[in-house]
């Protein structure tokens, strides 16, 4: 199956892909947002994963979506107010979204809290800590770290 936005202007039919209903959904909070079309929705959801995004969102991650091409922080500001009332997740919603689970998201918090504390980028140690997550969904908050050290 393949989710599509269609978005019809004067000018132009632009259609969007997404590969599950959650992506479209994202997709579509993120171009109700002042300042932000479809390109650049488009742009943050292939650099960031649903859960990436909510939780760049949750924590006020503004460095995150700022390394998104055409996110700058007036923008990711903007996206973090706007959204931030909107992602009110409970725990189906993020199983359905991806392979985490509340869980997971724990165990993701306290491993990129750890990191941080040895002196290691947010931005850095949370690509890492979801790389770990995503070959190793069982995997314990010590061993995520152990593995994101010798990453890092």
């Amino acid at each position: 199956k393949l989710y599509v936005y269609e978005n019809i202007r004067e000018d132009a039919y632009v259609l969007y892909g997404f590969f599950d209903k959650q992506e479209r959904e994202v997709f579509l909070q993120l171009i109700s947002i002042s300042g932000i079309g479809g390109n650049t929705a488009r742009m943050i959801l292939s650099a960031l994963n649903p859960i990436e995004l909510y939780n760049a969102i949750s924590n006020e991650n503004t460095t995150l979506l700022k390394a998104v091409k055409g996110v700058g922080l007036k923008t990711a500001q903007r996206i973090i107010v706007e959204l931030k009332d909107k992602i009110k997740l409970t725990e189906e919603t993020w199983s359905a979204i991806g392979n985490g689970s509340a869980t997971n998201v724990t165990i993701q918090e306290e491993a990129i809290s750890a990191l941080t504390m040895l002196g290691f980028a947010a931005a850095v140690s949370q690509k890492v800590v979801l790389a770990i997550l995503k070959e190793d969904p069982e995997a314990t908050v010590e061993k995520v770290i152990k593995l994101a050290l010798k990453r890092l």
